[in-house]
């Protein structure tokens, strides 16, 4: 039996494993807020005109910032390998630190803390 087919039956047998278990063990208790289409619990038949707390975009732009900083910063790895590595470091560690320096503003600016 070559690689190729071994891979394909292990991964094939442990998808088929894990999905059984999953049915298998999963618990189902759905009740109306779990049936509704939308996650956040807003009642999607009202009015769209309700006012909306400005928290939930401050960390909604967070996260957003910080999973750029993810993209950003994955192909470090391969740019590492680069006539000059130094120069890719700097660029990482100043992205890193303007970052950190903006949530560390954010945090003490009160911009994190949901209950006041």
């Amino acid at each position: 039996m070559n690689m190729i087919t071994f891979m394909l039956t292990l991964t094939l047998t442990l998808s088929i494993l894990l999905i059984t278990l999953n049915l298998w063990l999963a618990q189902t208790n759905p009740d109306s807020e779990k049936l509704s289409p939308y996650e956040c619990g807003f009642d999607p038949l009202g009015s769209a005109r309700l006012p909306f707390s400005i928290r939930f975009f401050l960390v909604a732009i967070l996260f957003l910032l910080f999973d750029l900083e993810i993209a950003l910063l994955l192909p470090l790895p391969w740019a590492m390998q680069l006539q000059s590595p130094t120069t890719t470091l700097t660029w990482a560690s100043i992205i890193i630190s303007l970052l950190t320096l903006g949530l560390i503003y954010e945090w003490l600016q009160g911009g994190l803390e949901w209950a006041e």
